[in-house]
């Protein structure tokens, strides 16, 4: 039996780099991951179930079960985007170059 020594990431980016990927897919991670935290929130708020926000936006209850339960594999910020607009969200994109204050 091969034992192996657990890994423990800290950041996104530890994540990424102890999967053996590119720094830019930890930056997709935490964009993901603020607009399924803010769409969970308007859920909560508007009491509305998984079946009608996929008739508003358009995809499958299955889907939208998953990205609630943090299954994003296969899931573009594209959709997360558009789920939010059927729920009556915009989205603002901010672009700042690396290192300066947001």
């Amino acid at each position: 039996m091969i034992k192996r020594k657990a890994t423990i990431a800290k950041t996104p980016e530890e994540l990424a780099g102890a999967l053996g990927l590119p720094a830019v897919a930890a930056r997709e991670w935490q964009v993901q991951h603020s607009l399924v935290k803010r769409l969970k929130a308007v859920v909560k708020e508007q009491k509305i179930t998984h079946a009608e926000i996929a008739k508003r936006a358009g995809t499958s209850r299955t889907r939208v079960t998953a990205i609630l339960n943090d299954d994003l594999q296969h899931v573009s910020s594209d959709l997360l985007i558009r789920i939010l607009a059927s729920l009556g969200y915009r989205v603002k994109v901010s672009v700042v170059r690396a290192g300066t204050a947001a």
